[in-house]
């Protein structure tokens, strides 16, 4: 199958780089497997070098190997050699050099402050699991390096990649507007959402259902990216438990739990491992991880309880497949409810998935809050949102109803600190006292 160019928001990031970082640093774009990114980034050199070399260190040559190994710290030498190899005659701050899956070669990474500080060319690095212990044993992390983490397609994306390019603008003009949409066109954006959660945001399976529009075919391509992700936790982790949480993800989440029980999952293992497993969960980015906030406020990463949390798949198009991965397609639920609007509440985790997803995709890192009132009813907040010396609550339904008790105690127990109260749920806008309540597509506005 043929890469097709999805208009992706990272170029603009990349673009943004390229001009105000005019050579002083190299870019380091990270993310999952199989989300796009040395497509994008090549794509990127085609359009704004003049000429660029791509360095794949899934397939390199040996030769290039041992160039970067032996002789980096000679860059003449070095780059007569890499032209000769590859082929093309870079021009000074005008071409740009690709270290693509850069964990894989440790040692280009470490190069990049030499390289960068010589100043002739532009560098993206582009890799996944590139903080994973055994990928930076032994070497030093450039200071000259900028980050950059791409995901799936986010909604926007998926979008665009439909032909679609007026829907976001104009539910962007609706959501500052507040007016509801009305029922026969919330329909139809709740039908073309579901579609999202059904085909997800990995370019392989979008691009599948635009040249097939078959959902059984997008599936396969999904199964595929799920055993690709599993063999990679197996070379990071023999005993296989990295495998094992990462399994158990939509398992945990169909338990509507107030955390994700580790310890039932992978038994016999110490604090310090369980700790370090969720790390290299995290990482990955195959998976989003929500911390659960002690004490709320906007500084909500300094009381965040890394003993306590959930987990959810970064791909919610990838999750409905492994939540149903013994069962033939046809016999998917998920796909059959999705489709027809007839999802139940014991598949709500999906809605929830979705939301992390879009949040996540957005720049957001994942909070949530549990706490008990004085006659011990439990209450959740599923997520909370930083803006400005304030937070916002968000409650998910994967239904209808408005009905919103956690989201209203939460704001009764920290009324000093609450911006805004939202709950996303699957009907029209509307307001419901001081409760902004939207349908789960204008999540990424919010």
């Amino acid at each position: 199958m043929d890469k097709k160019i999805f208009r992706r928001k990272a170029y603009d990031k990349m673009l943004q780089w390229k001009n105000e970082s005019n050579g002083t640093t190299a870019l380091l774009v990270e993310g999952a497997r199989r989300i796009g990114k040395s497509t994008l980034v090549e794509h990127f050199a085609k359009n704004e070098y003049k000429s660029y070399i791509l360095i794949d260190f899934a397939n390199v040559k040996q030769e290039v190997n041992q160039l970067i190994e032996s002789s980096i710290t000679d860059l003449d030498y070095f780059f007569m050699r890499l032209q000769l190899i590859n082929k093309v005659q870079l021009v000074e701050r005008k071409s740009l050099i690709i270290f693509d899956e850069v964990q894989m070669q440790p040692l280009a990474r470490q190069a990049i402050k030499y390289l960068v500080k010589d100043g002739r060319y532009d560098y993206i690095e582009t890799g996944s699991l590139i903080s994973i212990r055994q990928n930076v044993k032994d070497i030093v992390i450039p200071s000259e390096e900028e980050r950059l983490q791409m995901f799936p397609m986010d909604y926007e994306e998926f979008r665009w990649a439909l032909g679609d390019n007026v829907t976001m603008p104009l539910l962007r003009q609706v959501l500052d507007s507040l007016q509801p949409l009305g029922q026969a066109t919330h329909r139809k954006l709740m039908r073309d959402f579901r579609l999202y959660m059904l085909v997800g945001g990995m370019p392989q399976a979008v691009n599948e259902y635009l040249e097939t529009n078959d959902l059984q075919k997008v599936d396969k391509i999904k199964r595929r990216i799920l055993l690709l992700y599993a063999d990679d936790l197996h070379k990071i982790d023999k005993t296989d438990r990295l495998r094992t949480l990462f399994w158990a993800i939509p398992e945990e989440l169909h338990k509507n739990a107030s955390r994700f029980q580790m310890t039932t999952v992978v038994e016999n293992t110490t604090v310090e491992k369980r700790q370090e497993l969720l790390e290299a969960i995290r990482e990955s980015m195959i998976a989003n991880v929500a911390y659960h906030s002690n004490d709320p406020h906007v500084g909500l990463h300094l009381t965040a309880d890394k003993s306590h949390y959930k987990m959810y798949l970064a791909d919610t198009g990838l999750f409905v497949t492994l939540a149903f991965w013994d069962k033939d397609f046809t016999e998917n639920t998920i796909y059959q409810k999705l489709l027809s609007d007839k999802l139940d509440a014991n598949l709500g985790y999906v809605y929830e998935n979705v939301v992390a997803q879009m949040i996540r995709s957005a720049g957001n890192e994942l909070y949530y809050y549990t706490f008990a009132d004085g006659n011990r009813n439990q209450y959740e907040v599923d997520f909370l949102l930083s803006r400005g010396n304030k937070v916002v609550p968000i409650e998910v339904k994967s239904s209808g109803y408005k009905t919103h008790k956690s989201l209203d105690v939460f704001c009764e127990k920290f009324s000093s600190r609450v911006a805004e109260r939202i709950l996303i749920y699957t009907k029209d806008m509307q307001k419901d006292g001081a409760t902004l309540c939207l349908p789960v597509y204008l999540t990424p506005l919010a």
